[in-house]
């Protein structure tokens, strides 16, 4: 069987992609169940619990050595899921060496079991590479350096000769297991005193921006530790021509890796590693500066303790303020600058090629980071103690420029989107004059503006921009002539009142069209007639006196004969 191969699949369709380990433990167990099933080999009954050990004759069948991999697994996922609690329950600690013992024995067993003539050579290595893994890691976690060393070594070893004899695609999960012990290697040296595996181990850490698994925490807590060491010789620390003292230890151990983290992100492979790193580090900037604010709080009489010897300066306490402000600003300016360049190089590549079904970068997106640059610029011209520094200032406002000029670029080139021409133009006109007092009052600042974008390379994007503007302009003033004849006026009238004109109305093929009035308007209809009877006054009618008469002789006599039948 292929151990490495096995164990990484479960691991990454099982939860531990998520570290997930109590996940994982689950699917450990019922595929165990599954296997006993399959092999008939039962522990017993639901009433009797009957132990069964796996021996060199039945290895008919390469299950059975699958078994006792679940079982280590099973027990190396539950100390792992232990050491994740043990972080705000100490007393889990000892479970979960109890726990890794187990994972050791079972691997131990496995090992045994491969040394049988039923299993090959592969297997065998793989088998020991796994045994020597456990143990290294309980080694690790009981801080025998040198055992633990020895172990992963040996692990190492056997995976970089399996990566060596077997095809590039079969040797990548050898490489992995390779990389992933290797700073565990580097861990177990410094312990031991080969101080040369920390500058490695920091190293690793900057690069990859964190560190995970068993070694995090750790390693986090010795590179702390060596640079509390390496704080107690700093005393003060020089900032335009100025030396100020530093007392608080947070703010030492900062300013001690502020090199080395601004040389990890200038090596940093891809834009997620260095915003990662960016991020880093300015939360430990953050963090310097409440430490520093903390201990300026009780120094809050203004003239008392803010003017030194009345020459106008500072408190040494409030200058390093204003030094680690700045520091965090000129790395959110950094990190913001660079955040610009990825998104312009993705501009540049959507109007080569258009891609669907995903948010595209627009000019926009660029135009809220370099305000959110000159709002940090504006911030740092307002640093107390550095009022009434020239130098600074001058610097600051050819900063200021630059990013305008950027800004007013990128405003242009959202208004060329809506096809308004002239705005465009002006804002390119005001690039230009932005860029020229840049390369004017650039003489004796030139070093400071080495890191901010080319001024130079705007200039010539400028001018390109203006002639492609105005010749799209001049297409688009023709297009409009030609098309704006007077059967394509629209006259505001719905479709039912000009079904004799034609008019080019795209609003018709729209969700709002115009087909009728509604509600519709009153209109005057004829009335119901009324009917006056006039011919009624001249008509004469025939005489009925000789009916009335009769009528009258017929009373309640003729009523009597009536009923009793006589009849006149």
């Amino acid at each position: 069987i292929t151990v490495l191969q096995i164990v990484k699949e479960s691991q990454q369709q099982h939860g531990l992609r998520h570290g997930d380990f109590q996940r994982y433990r689950g699917y450990c167990s019922r595929r165990l169940r599954r296997l006993r099933k399959t092999l008939n080999f039962k522990m017993g009954n639901r009433h009797k619990f009957t132990g069964k050990k796996v021996t060199e004759e039945i290895l008919s069948d390469n299950r059975y050595l699958l078994l006792i991999l679940m079982d280590a697994e099973r027990a190396w996922s539950y100390a792992m899921q232990l050491k994740q609690e043990a972080n705000t329950e100490p007393r889990k600690r000892f479970h979960l060496l109890s726990r890794l013992r187990k994972a050791v024995k079972h691997a131990e067993e496995l090992e045994r079991l491969c040394e049988s003539n039923r299993v090959d050579a592969k297997t065998k290595l793989e088998a020991q590479a796994y045994m020597a893994y456990l143990t290294g890691m309980l080694r690790f976690e009981h801080q025998e350096w040198k055992a633990a060393m020895e172990a992963f070594n040996k692990c190492k070893t056997i995976y970089e000769k399996l990566a060596n004899a077997f095809t590039e695609e079969q040797a990548v999960l050898y490489n992995q297991r390779v990389e992933e012990i290797s700073p565990n290697i580097r861990y177990c040296a410094y312990n031991i005193g080969d101080q040369s595996a920390m500058n490695e181990l920091m190293q690793m850490r900057l690069r990859s921006g964190g560190t995970e698994g068993l070694l995090a925490e750790k390693l986090e807590a010795l590179i702390t530790q060596t640079r509390a060491k390496q704080a107690a010789t700093m005393s003060e620390v020089e900032w335009r021509g100025r030396t100020v003292p530093v007392k608080i230890d947070k703010v030492r151990i900062f300013l001690l890796g502020l090199a080395d983290n601004e040389a990890a992100i200038a090596q940093a492979e891809n834009e997620e590693t260095k915003e990662r790193l960016f991020e880093s580090l300015l939360s430990e900037c953050r963090d310097a500066i409440q430490a520093v604010r903390e201990d300026l709080k009780p120094d809050q009489k203004p003239r008392e303790h803010s003017l030194e010897n009345d020459s106008g300066k500072v408190s040494n306490i409030q200058y390093l303020h204003s030094y680690l402000t700045y520091i965090k600003l000129s790395t959110a300016i950094k990190r913001n600058e660079s955040m610009a360049k990825s998104l312009q190089k993705a501009l540049l590549q959507q109007q080569r090629s258009e891609d669907d079904g995903k948010r595209t970068p627009r000019p926009q997106d660029l135009i809220r980071l370099y305000d959110i640059i000159l709002q940090n610029l504006v911030e740092l011209t307002q640093l107390p103690g550095l009022e009434e520094d020239k130098n600074f200032q001058k610097e600051i406002g050819l900063k200021t420029l630059v990013y305008k000029a950027y800004r007013c670029f990128f405003i242009a080139q959202s208004y060329v989107l809506v096809k308004k021409w002239s705005e465009a133009l002006v804002l390119y006109e005001r690039v230009l004059k932005y860029a020229c007092e840049v390369q004017s009052g650039a003489g004796a600042h030139k070093n400071s503006l080495k890191e901010l974008p080319d001024v130079q390379d705007l200039i010539t994007q400028v001018n390109a921009e203006k002639y492609s503007l105005q010749a799209a302009a001049i297409l688009d003033t023709n297009d409009t002539h030609e098309t704006e004849s007077p059967s394509q006026v629209k006259d505001g009238k719905p479709l039912s009142e000009r079904f004799e004109t034609f008019c080019l109305d795209p609003s018709l093929v729209s969700k709002q069209v115009s087909l009728v009035h509604f509600p519709p308007g009153f209109q005057p209809i004829p009335c119901k007639p009324l009917f006056f009877d006039l011919a009624l006054n001249h008509v004469a009618f025939p005489p009925l006196e000789d009916k009335v008469e009769q009528k009258a002789k017929s009373g309640l006599t003729g009523y009597i004969k009536g009923i009793f039948g006589f009849k006149s």
